[in-house]
């Protein structure tokens, strides 16, 4: 069960660096590269997206990582 919670949280990290890579900060950011994306969605729902899905995915390693230190 540790295993599986120490690959879950590894696989969790990666995708919230992505995300996190992707957001568009004062340096302008991956998502400034995408500007398909943000005539389809538009940049306001794009950057709530990327918001809610950094905390949900800070989240779920927060637990995770909680869940990993009890079955230590």
């Amino acid at each position: 069960m540790f295993t599986l919670l120490v690959v879950l949280s590894v696989f969790i990290a990666f995708l919230l660096i992505l995300i996190v890579v992707v957001q568009n900060s004062k340096g302008g950011g991956l998502a400034s590269q995408f500007a398909s994306s943000n005539s389809v969605m538009g940049v306001k729902k794009t950057t709530d997206f990327l918001e809610k899905a950094t905390w949900a995915l800070a989240g779920i390693l927060v637990v995770l990582s909680v869940l990993s230190a009890a079955f230590i």
